[in-house]
Order: C-alpha cells, then structure tokens, then sequence
C-alpha cells in the first residue's frame, strides 16, 4: 500500500474517488465500473470484472493494489463494507440534465457522504486538546477568509456564552493588527480548508510568536499547521465541478459545535444557569419584539 492509500478507512467508494485522477488510463475503467455499479461488481468474477471494464485480469489486479486492497478478494469485502457504511459519491456529480429533485437529493447525499467521511477521518485525541486550550483561553480569536470567515463568525457567535472575549477580524489589517496584541493566555484558532491562506497563516504565526496558543482547523496537512500546537484536520472529498461545494465549510461548522460543546460541558453548574436564564429572556426578547 503507498503513501496515499495507507490510513485510509474501509469506505473504499470514497477512497476510489479520491484516487481516480491519479490511476493510469486503464485502470480508471475498472474504477469507473466500482463508482458506476458498485452492486453489481459484488457479484462478479476476476474475469466478468476486467471484461466488463474492458481490460485484462493482471490490470484489475494491479487496480486492487493501487487503492489500497490486497487482492481481488479483498475488493469485493472492503466495497461490501463501504456500502454499508456510506452513500458513494460517485453518482453526485450534477448534470444539466438533472431535475431539481434529482439536484436536490444528490446535493444532500454528498454532503451526508461527506459528514460521515470527516467524522471518520476526526482524531479525537486532537479534538481533546484543542478543548483542554479553549477551556482555559482568557481571550480567543478566530482567524478565516471567505467561505472560512462564515466559520470564523459562527464560532466568535458561540463562544463568548463561556464568559471568554472572542473575536472574529474579517480585514487582513485587523487580523494581523489583533494577533499582534495576543499573548500568554490567550488563544488564536485558525481556519482555512487548504491551509495556505496566507492572512490566517501570518496571524497564527504571530499570534504564537507573541506567546498565544494556536489551534489549526483544516481540510490536509498545511504550511497553516507549522504556526499551530494543536492540528484539527477535517478531511472532505471536494467536487467543484458544477457548483461550489460547501462540504468542508459544513464540516468545519461541525467540529465548531463540537468544540463549543465540549467547553460548555467543562463548565460549571452556576454557568449553566446563566446560560439557560440568558435563552430564556432571549426568547422573550423575541416573542416580545417591542418590549
């Protein structure tokens, strides 16, 4: 198995997208026959496999080794376990001959497809350490751009209910200008799915020059997570063929509310009161509007 199949899940659907480009000519046919039929490829042969593929047996063998199984064998047991476990996203690539329900449930079965992927993928044992930092920040600011700026702002949102100054700076004059005045105690968290946008990668880096904490949240290891002491990788399957993908925005959304929970739960019970007075007079505030 090679540096980029090792570690992979049994969610072998997914991984066979992820590879596809990087597969030699013919063994992309077997693989688009996998994406395809997966169902039927359970049922098949060796031979019925490489015909229907167009291709010789050696080449669906040397297929199976390229994604990561150890045989043919092995391929029908990991696709079985990868039909069960997720939707494949292989049929979720929009076409203009698509409806709006079929554009409809292909939008939503890739996102699902791609929350169980990322959630498969999350190390716990990073998400722990990221909340034992932000358990103890007296101040913690958010750092992202663009689609991550809409995260960065969910997040200052819901983490000053823990009593903690929180900041989301959008301009790139703010977010160095505020990373500037962190230090000890302190915490920057920054978000970006690629990790190479250079405003949150400046930012983290002199936040923690400055003696701050650094969380990073992104999609694969980055230039961002050289700045960070802890690394929160939430790894998607991107498809920006025909519409921008909102995947890893959502899944970054998710591990916020993980965090933000995780925190609320090392609180307190005088805190939790405060919190639950403080939805009570909101909701007040809102069935109330001219009060």
């Amino acid at each position: 198995m090679d540096q980029n199949t090792r570690g992979l899940d049994d969610n072998l659907l997914e991984t066979i997208v992820r590879l596809e480009d990087q597969l030699r000519k013919s063994d992309r046919r077997v693989a688009r026959v996998l994406l395809d039929n997966p169902a039927d490829v359970l049922s098949m042969t060796l031979g019925q496999l490489a015909k229907t593929a167009g291709v010789s047996e050696p080449t669906v063998i040397r297929f199976c080794a390229a994604i990561g199984c150890d045989g043919f064998r092995d391929l029908r047991v990991k696709l079985a376990r990868s039909m069960a476990f997720a939707r494949t996203t292989s049929h979720t690539a929009i076409t203009a001959e698509d409806d709006l329900g079929t554009v409809i449930t292909k939008v939503f079965d890739y996102n699902l497809s791609n929350l169980n992927w990322a959630q498969s993928k999350l190390n716990e044992t990073s998400v722990l350490e990221a909340v034992d930092v932000l358990s103890e920040a007296r101040r913690i600011e958010f750092f992202g751009f663009g689609a991550s700026g809409i995260v960065a702002s969910d997040a200052q949102q819901k983490f000053p209910l823990f009593g903690v100054p929180c900041g989301a700076p959008a301009d790139s004059h703010q977010m160095y200008m505020t990373a500037e005045m962190l230090g000890p105690g302190d915490v920057a968290v920054g978000i970006s799915n690629t990790g190479h946008t250079r405003e949150v990668v400046t930012s983290l880096a002199v936040a923690r020059a400055n003696g701050a904490r650094t969380i990073g949240i992104t999609g694969q290891s980055s230039p961002m997570l050289t700045h960070c002491d802890v690394h929160l990788i939430v790894e998607t399957l991107e498809n920006t063929d025909l519409y921008t993908p909102t995947v890893s925005r959502l899944s970054h959304l998710v591990v916020i509310d993980i965090l933000s929970t995780a925190v609320s739960l090392r609180r307190d019970e005088d805190h939790h009161e405060r919190i639950n007075k403080m939805k009570s007079r909101l909701a007040h505030l809102r069935s109330n509007p001219f009060i």
